[in-house]
């Protein structure tokens, strides 16, 4: 927390009129800022509001002179570090910050931040709403929730600031300095925007950067990658998973327990967790082990896991036609987070996959699907490429819509089983992004099930 950090008469700029974007301009104002606001659409939705508080609209592009002649830059979090105009301004000099960078200078609570290339929104979320049902005054914020710019006017030294965090968000922070920051796994994701591995592994690592020996990481037992990220961080351990551990969050006897210092203490039966899978269970521990360090009671652990029924586009339940369950994970961008999704799915299942590539081999879903799907639904560019690496595996074929492919799915698998939307793939092909692709999904579902229902 920078509290003497002050923007009073600089000339900011912010890239990005996404909903942070928006958020970190409305701050800046509020802080005496000279605000413009670049955005590389003709027009958006805010837009009347912000020139009404007194923001500069720079449309169309960004201008490498305003970006020039800034004191500073903040990004929203779509934006890359190396946009030609952003890279050019930062190598003459302009200081170029993340949109929670700005906003983590002002707060006055406490962070909490949570990152990982899979179950970020959820973690956040349950670990959010643990807290709360222990009486913490906790807001979820960052890639959910609200911008953590917008949360700054209400921040007192009791709130606890749960924010998701992503490696395009952490890889240009600076002084952001979690308390508790948590590193749910890693595999590879976003090689569209990071150049390598690597550098998506030290992008994710920049969450430990600021902690010191009375901070906390949490990391998962179960994944090595999560422990090596941390290796350089003052921080102490607090681990979650599966496997055997010390002290941590895990499951012994059907019983998810806390461990500490060779004491067990019961938090709650596992089977009291509703939403599917084994990933989801570690979402949960990984939940536990990061509020109760942020002073959750075993009450609000229990009460808040015991409700959770998921959120929207993360293995959610999207109905059940004639014996058919429906599950939605549109936010499986990844070959890695898709592994995962039909691994937490009973068999037999059809596996809707596709979109635009980002990384990953498709041939590294044979393992999973070889036995327990009945058919893969290939969308989007990538069809083809789905088609070469699964065929001989399981039965592939290609829809041309959303509407196609789940028919195609539900035939391949009637008259009992699963249809999954598990893309291992962006959506921006076909959709205008993962929760408009969720959406389609559902809506497909919900006129499948109508269809059904006037055959009765």
């Amino acid at each position: 927390m920078a509290m003497g950090f002050s923007v009073e008469g600089w000339r900011v700029t912010v890239v990005g009129a996404a909903r942070s974007g928006l958020a970190a301009a409305e701050l800046l104002v509020s802080r005496g800022a000279s605000v413009t606001l670049s955005e590389a659409r003709d027009t958006f939705a805010d837009a009347a509001r912000m020139r009404g508080i007194g923001v500069r609209l720079e449309l169309g592009g960004h201008e490498g002179a305003t970006l020039r002649a800034s004191d500073l830059i903040v990004l929203s979090p779509g934006v890359p570090l190396d946009q030609p105009a952003v890279a050019e301004a930062r190598a003459a000099g302009v200081p170029v910050i993340a949109e929670i960078e700005l906003a983590s200078r002002w707060l006055r609570g406490r962070i909490v931040a949570i990152t990982g290339t899979k179950g970020k929104s959820t973690t956040t979320t349950l670990t959010t709403r643990m807290l709360q049902a222990s009486g913490v005054p906790a807001r979820a914020g960052g890639n959910i929730g609200e911008p953590l710019s917008a949360q700054v006017a209400a921040s007192t030294p009791e709130t606890v600031h749960v924010v998701e965090v992503s490696s395009f968000q952490l890889e240009s922070a600076d002084t952001f300095h979690p308390t508790i920051a948590a590193l749910l796994n890693f595999s590879a994701d976003h090689l569209d925007r990071h150049p390598t591995l690597e550098a998506y592994a030290r992008a994710k690592a920049r969450i430990f950067g600021r902690q010191t020996a009375d901070d906390w990481a949490v990391l998962n037992a179960d994944d090595p990658d999560s422990a090596r990220l941390a290796a350089e961080a003052r921080s102490r351990r607090r681990w979650f998973g599966f496997a055997g551990i010390g002290d941590g969050v895990t499951v012994a006897a059907g019983r998810i327990v806390e461990r500490d210092a060779g004491r067990e203490t019961p938090l709650l039966p596992a089977v009291a967790v509703k939403v599917p899978g084994r990933h989801t269970l570690s979402d949960v521990l990984a939940a536990a082990a990061v509020s109760r360090l942020a002073g959750a009671s075993i009450a609000g652990v229990a009460q808040a896991a015991a409700a959770f029924r998921g959120i929207e586009h993360a293995m959610e339940l999207a109905g059940e036609v004639e014996g058919v369950r429906f599950v939605n994970d549109s936010k499986a961008t990844t070959v890695g987070s898709a592994r995962w999704a039909i691994e937490s799915v009973d068999p037999p299942l059809a596996v809707i996959v596709g979109g635009r590539h980002k990384a990953g081999d498709f041939g590294d879903l044979a393992g999973v699907l070889s036995g327990r799907a009945r058919a893969v639904v290939a969308i989007g560019e990538a069809a083809p490429r789905i088609v070469e690496r699964l065929e001989g595996v399981v039965p592939v074929s290609i829809a041309g819509s959303m509407g196609e492919a789940v028919r195609t799915a539900f035939e391949a698998v009637r008259p009992a089983g699963t249809v999954l939307l598990a893309p291992a793939c962006s959506s921006f092909d076909m959709f205008a992004d993962f929760a408009d692709r969720g959406r389609r999904f559902k809506e497909e579902v919900a006129r499948l099930a109508a269809d059904a229902a006037r055959r009765g």
